[in-house]
């Protein structure tokens, strides 16, 4: 992280993490500025489920996908190169769902674990199983596609972007990961202001720092699309 004059590959690196801050925020601030509006038709049972899904959808990817998508696209950047591969896959998805413990734990003492499904904690989701097939296929894939790999491989760019632009000599101590963890305690509203919110918090960043080490030691990111995929959200 030294000083200096910037290298081409930094500026490039530099340009990218603003396009992904922008897009973020912008998408974030029209999302916050039409909640309203966004919510009457997400619950409005009038609209089909597979639109109201979609729109949420959108929405969910416009804030976590959109911007490494631009990058993406913009550089002619394969998201392979970001660690989807299946050697280590295995690996990375046991290492990363053991940093799910802590949480894991956390829930089962403080409020005991009564059901188990991958996205409950979205609108849509329990409607969608309800519905009738292929709807309820296509609907849980668009949901899957959103809140499962997209938000969760939106930290590993991120991470890789930030990694590569301020490289750490220690394994350990990866910026990437640090910002990344740091990033969603606030975009969760995870900041921990009594004993047990300070203890959520520490096991919520054991589970994105962790992950996210875990992706740079095994080459493979499909750990971290699992925890999201399967273990956020589904307590």
């Amino acid at each position: 992280m030294g000083m200096g004059k910037s290298t081409i590959e930094q500026k490039r690196l530099n340009a990218d993490l603003w396009i992904v801050l922008i897009t973020t925020f912008a998408a974030l601030g029209i999302c916050m500025a039409f909640q309203s509006q966004f919510n009457n038709v997400v619950k409005n049972v009038q609209i089909p489920i597979l639109l109201r899904t979609l729109s949420a959808a959108i929405c969910q990817f416009s804030i976590a996908g959109l911007g490494i998508s631009i990058v993406a696209i913009y550089r002619k950047e394969s998201f392979f190169s970001h660690g989807l591969r299946l050697k280590g896959t295995l690996m990375s998805i046991a290492l990363s769902v053991l940093c799910f413990f802590p949480y894991i734990i956390f829930l089962s003492i403080t409020k005991p674990i009564t059901s188990y499904l991958p996205f409950q904690a979205v609108w849509v989701t329990k409607e969608a199983l309800s519905s009738g097939f292929p709807v309820n296929v296509i609907t849980m894939l668009i949901i899957a596609t959103a809140w499962g790999f997209f938000e969760g491989f939106n930290y590993v760019v991120i991470s890789d972007k930030i990694n590569q632009r301020f490289p750490s000599k220690n394994r350990f101590l990866n910026w990437g990961a640090i910002f990344c963890a740091i990033a969603c305690i606030l975009i969760h509203s995870l900041i921990g202001v009594t004993l047990l919110g300070f203890i959520e918090m520490l096991t919520v960043i054991i589970i994105i720092y962790g992950m996210l080490i875990v992706r740079e030691i095994t080459g493979n990111a499909w750990g971290c699309i699992f925890i999201f995929v399967f273990l956020w959200n589904a307590f």
